[in-house]
C-alpha cells in the first residue's frame, strides 16, 4: 500500500483485476494518477501474484490516492477480481466504486466529468469507452437520445453533444454506488471472465435503479477486431471471429446460463442455436465440441474457473 494525503473513508475507490500484464496495471494506474479528481483509493486484483505485477505496482511513490494491491489466492478471472476488490474497497468505507479493466485508460477529466454530473445513490453514472486504435466506442452503445427512442451509438459521434443519456447497461467505466451494491449484492466471481458485464448490470436493472452516460467521461479501451453483430430476441448479439478457445467457452457458457435465468429455456435454447449458427459460419465446425461444452456447463449450472 502506498501512502497518500487522504484521511478519512474515501468517496470513491477505483478497482480492477489484472494477470499477466504489468506494464498494462501500470498504465492504468499512471491514468488515475493523473486524473483532475483522483479517487481517494485504487484496489488491484493480482490474479497471479507471481507474475511482477505486484512488484511492478509497488514501485509506484507519490500517488494522490491510497494503493491497495489485493494479492488473490487463486486465478478468478476478472469476475473473481472485481468481486474481491469491490468487497475490500466497500469495507474500506468507500462511497462508491468505479469499475475499470487494466486496459481501460480514463482521460484526464473523467471522473471529474462524472463526480461533476452529481452522484446518485439510485443511478449507475458511467463513461463512455473509445477505442484508441479506430476511435469509435469500444462496443456498440444502446441510448436514449431523450425522446424514449432508444438508439445504437457506434461512434462517440453518434451520442448527444452534452447532458447525461440513459442507457441499458454498463460494466467498465461505471460508478456503483454503495446503495446500489448493499441491495444487489456482489458481482459474481464464478463467472470468471466474459458474463459479468452482462450479468451484473442485468441485476442492477432489475432492481429498479437505472443507468446513465456522462458524456464528457471518457475511457479509451481497446475493442474486438473483428466482431460480428446480429439481432436475436430482441437483444443485439456480437460474435468476435477466431476467439480463443478459453474466450469462447467462457462467453457462450455463461451467456446460455445467464439467458435462462433471464428468460427460460425456449430463450436459453434460441440462443445457443444462435451461437451455433455463428460458430459454424464464423469459425468453421471445427469449433462444435467447444461449443456443446459450454452449453451443457451453461445449461447445467456448472460455473468457476474452467
Amino acid at each position: 500500500m502506498s501512502e497518500s494525503n487522504f484521511s478519512g473513508p474515501p468517496l470513491i475507490a477505483a478497482v480492477f483485476a489484472t494477470m499477466s500484464r504489468p506494464k498494462t496495471a501500470r498504465g492504468c494506474i499512471l491514468a488515475l494518477a493523473r486524473q483532475t479528481r483522483p479517487p481517494e483509493l485504487v484496489v488491484v486484483a493480482a490474479n497471479d501474484p507471481a507474475d511482477g505485477t505486484v512488484e511492478a505496482l509497488e514501485r509506484f511513490t507519490d500517488l494522490p490516492f491510497d494503493l491497495v494491491i489485493h494479492r488473490m489466492l487463486s486465478n478468478r478471472g476478472n469476475a473473481g477480481g472485481v468481486e474481491e476488490a469491490m468487497d475490500i474497497a466497500f469495507r474500506a468505507g468507500a462511497a462508491a466504486v468505479w469499475i475499470l479493466d487494466d486496459d481501460s485508460w480514463p482521460r484526464e477529466t473523467a471522473l471529474e466529468a462524472i463526480c461533476r454530473s452529481g452522484l446518485r445513490p439510485d443511478v449507475v453514472k458511467h463513461a463512455q469507452q473509445v477505442d484508441p486504435a479506430t476511435g469509435r466506442l469500444t462496443w456498440p452503445l444502446p441510448f436514449d437520445p431523450g425522446d424514449g427512442r432508444w438508439k445504437m451509438a457506434w461512434e462517440p459521434g453518434d451520442l448527444p453533444a452534452t447532458g447525461p443519456c440513459r442507457t441499458r447497461a454498463a460494466w467498465t467505466g461505471a460508478v456503483i454506488p454503495r446503495e446500489i451494491h448493499d441491495r444487489v449484492g456482489p458481482v459474481n466471481g464464478e463467472l470468471f471472465i466474459r458474463g459479468e458485464d452482462e450479468e451484473y448490470p442485468w441485476r442492477i436493472s432489475q432492481a429498479g435503479f437505472e443507468f446513465e452516460l456522462v458524456i464528457d467521461s471518457v475511457l479509451t479501451h481497446p475493442g474486438p477486431r473483428s466482431p460480428h453483430h446480429w439481432h436475436f430476441l430482441g437483444k443485439s448479439f456480437f460474435f468476435e471471429e477466431n476467439l480463443e478457445d478459453w474466450k469462447l467457452y467462457y462467453k457462450i457458457r455463461n451467456m446460455v446460463w445467464l439467458k435462462r435465468r433471464q428468460a427460460g429455456i425456449a430463450k436459453a435454447v434460441g440462443m445457443a442455436l444462435s451461437y451455433l449458427a455463428a460458430v459454424c459460419i464464423i469459425d468453421g465446425v471445427r469449433r462444435i465440441p467447444l461449443f456443446l461444452k459450454a452449453v451443457r456447463h451453461g445449461w447445467t449450472g456448472k460455473l468457476g474457473k474452467l
